[in-house]
C-alpha cells in the first residue's frame, strides 16, 4: 500500500476524528478517495458524451422553424 500525506484545515481534522472515532481511518479515506476518482471519471465521460453531441449537431442538417412547425403537425395528425 502507498502512503499519502496532504494538510486539511484542523476543524475538518477534528470533524473527521469525531465523526470516525473508532473506525480504520485509512480505510475511510481510501473508500473517499476512490469515490472522488470514479466521480470525477463519470464528470469526464459525461463532458466527453456531451462535446461528441454537439460535434454531430454542427453537421446536422438543419431544419427551418416552417419545416419543423409542419413536421409536428404532420406528426400529430
Amino acid at each position: 500500500m502507498a502512503t499519502v500525506n496532504f494538510s486539511v484545515p484542523e476543524a475538518v481534522k477534528q470533524a473527521f476524528n469525531e465523526t470516525f472515532k473508532n473506525q480504520n481511518k485509512s480505510a475511510i479515506i481510501a473508500d473517499l478517495m476512490s469515490e472522488a476518482v470514479e466521480r470525477a471519471q463519470h464528470q469526464q465521460r459525461h463532458r466527453a458524451a456531451i462535446d461528441r453531441i454537439l460535434e454531430r449537431r454542427k453537421h446536422a442538417p438543419s431544419m427551418t422553424d416552417e419545416e419543423l412547425r409542419a413536421a409536428r403537425e404532420e406528426g400529430r395528425s
